[in-house]
């Protein structure tokens, strides 16, 4: 008998063609096809080497098929960190060393930055790489327990090279933190080599989510390495021990972080659409009260309270995907400025992926959280898929930089561009709207009625002013301070604000930008329209403080956006299901009871709960010994 289909009727009320909307969120027809040809292949991590191979896949096609592995494996820090580090800050010789043993996996590497105490103040490392002219070796030292290398994903039980960060000593002066090549167990047999101590910190958060990757934990006990394993692209050692800048600037490793950030930002929008993918067709099946005269009670998702907190989260995957477009082109311009030793992007690119990972990922993994709740009890069961999803998202919010440094280093990057308008130095990139400075502080929003909400050149003046406003009140604060640093430290929590404000900006104004080219496909355009739309209005909704309080707009106006908000929401309700599976996961991926494709939601909970253990047997262990007594009232007084 074939299985029923529940979400046939919401797919009829679709007003766009499906498949070209697919292609849009695969990034390209080719994404799209390759995709569907990799979706049903993976396993795990070496199986899925071994299907690159066979297939013959580029990098970018190679990094997607990885993605579908969807499990936290050793090869992740080996592709998403140790060979960045080293093509961004090794020379010319030691990529034609190293690259090509990792990029065959002859050695797997991970990034040894973190250490038992210095995790964000990478300044404060402790292991130290003290250079002995005699032999021409640095030695690497782990002088202190907290100089443990500590949280390294592949480190624990897989990787045979690490590039390991540590303080660098000439002659007995430290010239701080750089990166060095270190082998750390043997290719023959994997054992560790001599004055390595190197295994797993142990279980983390959640029963599987994230402990199937082997963080590890790594001590030196003076190990000794050739000079030639340090990366030496932004400065060398020479033979006899003296210290030497390059003419490359130390902004260099921002390439490699602006590469490891706009992954992350790409890998948010996956996670959030699973989530979103979950929920919504869940709600779509889910009926609670509003039966009349016996009929059908009414769909979760038609309640206007379920769909203030859903259709934001769906309006966001998108958003995020397309900023995550967006930033590859980024990463793809940084290079081929590095490339032509231009230096002159790293710093705003540096700030705009900083700002980005941390906005993208803390609202991901709130969002997860959200939609879990979204599902009611059944939400809490394994199987909904919601609770792992959660439990394996939630690091990003703290690896590759904290998400609250990263904001500080986002609004310290803003004050400096503040500071520098008077200068004649011109604002560029994501700032180049505080350019039209006097503009952004004079301007007031226009709207009149609730359908003025939609003209995208009000909302984004609107956004722009905000933030703008948000730094020159930050800065003029700053200002009264006679020591810069104090103040900084006191205003903290304003710059965060300024921060959040300045990247909800570049997300909007990137969506608003992808909405200005040319999309095939029936109805595709007018749809990502309306979430483009319920993305900037929910925004404003929910920051409406920030945008009263620097007189960017009026309360009336805010209510005025609100009122075009719901209207929008009415907009996505019969297009919802068609938008999520437009994301094309399939069951097999998405893991979830709840959010199966043909919506069978009860008979599939019902089938997934005699599959527990549990109920292997009738009567459970240790019945007779400690329930029967209760039931019996046998049981002995104590005393006391």
């Amino acid at each position: 008998m074939e299985a029923l289909d529940y979400h046939t009727e919401e797919r009829r009320k679709a007003e766009f063609d499906l498949e070209e909307m697919k292609i849009v969120w695969a990034g390209s027809r080719q994404n799209y096809e390759t995709s569907d040809r990799m979706a049903h292949t993976l396993r795990k991590a070496a199986h899925a080497w071994k299907r690159i191979i066979e297939l013959r896949l580029s990098e970018e096609e190679a990094h997607m098929l990885r993605s579908y592995v969807d499990q936290p494996a050793f090869t992740d820090l080996h592709w998403g960190m140790f060979i960045p580090a080293i093509k961004g800050q090794g020379t010319e010789e030691q990529h034609e060393k190293w690259l090509p043993m990792a990029y065959k996996m002859q050695i797997i590497g991970c990034y040894a930055q973190t250490e038992l105490g210095h995790g964000s103040n990478v300044q404060g490392l402790e292991t130290t790489a003290t250079f002995d002219p005699q032999t021409d070796e640095f030695v690497i030292h782990s002088p202190t327990l907290t100089s443990s290398k500590w949280w390294p994903g592949g480190l624990g039980k897989v990787s045979t090279h690490a590039v390991v960060y540590a303080r660098l000593i000439t002659g007995g002066q430290d010239h701080g933190v750089h990166g060095f090549i270190v082998q750390l167990r043997s290719l023959d047999d994997h054992s560790p080599l001599p004055g390595i101590t190197v295994g797993d910190i142990g279980m983390k958060f959640g029963s599987g989510a994230y402990n199937s990757m082997d963080n590890g934990l790594l001590r030196f006990d003076h190990v000794r390495i050739p000079r030639n394993q340090m990366l030496m692209r932004v400065s060398q050692v020479t033979r006899e021990g003296k210290f030497v800048q390059s003419d490359v600037p130390r902004q260099l490793v921002y390439g490699t972080m602006v590469y490891v950030r706009q992954s992350i930002v790409s890998d948010a929008s996956c996670a959030l659409a699973r989530a979103v993918c979950i929920a919504t067709r869940y709600s779509a099946v889910r009926r609670q009260f509003g039966s009349q005269n016996g009929g059908p009670e009414t769909q979760v998702i038609d309640y206007k309270t379920q769909q203030s907190r859903l259709f934001p989260l769906l309006a966001s995957a998108y958003a995020f995907r397309f900023v995550g477009e967006w930033l590859k082109w980024l990463y793809a311009d940084v290079t081929q400025r590095l490339q032509a030793n231009d230096f002159s992007t790293l710093p705003e690119a540096h700030a705009c992926t900083a700002g980005l990972k941390s906005m993208t990922t803390s609202v991901t993994a709130d969002a997860i959280e959200e939609c879990r709740k979204l599902c009611g009890g059944h939400g809490y069961l394994s199987n909904s898929g919601l609770p792992e999803l959660f439990a394996v998202y939630i690091p990003t919010c703290t690896y590759e930089g904290d998400n609250v440094v990263l904001l500080l280093q986002v609004a310290r990057f803003l004050m400096k561009t503040v500071s520098q308008l008077g200068s004649g130095k011109k604002p560029v990139g994501t700032t180049a709207y505080m350019g039209r400075a006097q503009h952004l502080m004079q301007c007031r929003c226009e709207v009149e009625r609730a359908e003025d909400w939609l003209k995208p050149s009000v909302i984004l003046e609107a956004f722009e002013a905000r933030a703008f406003r948000m730094s020159i009140a930050c800065a003029k604060n700053l200002s009264k301070f006679s020591n810069p640093e104090d103040g900084f430290s006191e205003l903290s929590p304003d710059l965060l604000e300024a921060a959040i404000a300045h990247c909800q900006l570049i997300v909007v104004s990137k969506y608003i930008e992808k909405l200005q080219q040319d999309i095939p496909g029936k109805g595709v355009k007018r749809q990502l329209k309306i979430l483009c739309n319920v993305y900037a209005l929910h925004l404003l909704h929910k920051y409406l403080g920030d945008f009263v309080t620097t007189s960017c707009i009026t309360p009336k106006q805010g209510a005025l956006a609100n009122e075009q908000l719901r209207l929008l929401y009415s907009q996505v309700r019969p297009n919802a299901i068609t938008l999520v599976d437009a994301f094309n996961y399939t069951d097999h991926y998405l893991g979830s009871v709840l959010g199966c494709y043909n919506g069978n939601v009860y008979q599939r909970l019902y089938e997934e709960a005699w599959k527990d253990p549990l109920n292997d047997t009738v009567v459970p262990d240790g019945y007779l010994e400690y329930v029967w007594p209760i039931l019996k009232q046998h049981i002995r007084t104590a005393r006391l």
